[in-house]
């Protein structure tokens, strides 16, 4: 960053702008609804609490239902 502030260079400057402008387009903000905020709240709370399933224990369960 420093490098980039004390720099004259513009033509420097202008591609160091342009590469940082062609990221930030391709970001896109996702607002969170309330209820999704809620869900997330919940999930969060289930993993703290050890209210999950490893993805090998999900499988085994899969199977088990579908009688595999």
């Amino acid at each position: 960053m420093e490098k980039i502030q004390k720099t004259e260079n513009h033509s420097l400057l202008e591609e160091a702008y342009r590469l940082l402008e062609l990221e930030t387009k391709d970001e896109e903000v996702f607002k969170l609804g309330e209820q999704q905020k809620e869900s997330i709240e919940i999930s969060r709370h289930q993993i703290k609490n050890g209210e999950f399933l490893t993805g090998e224990q999900a499988n085994k369960e899969i199977d088990e239902w579908l009688g595999k």
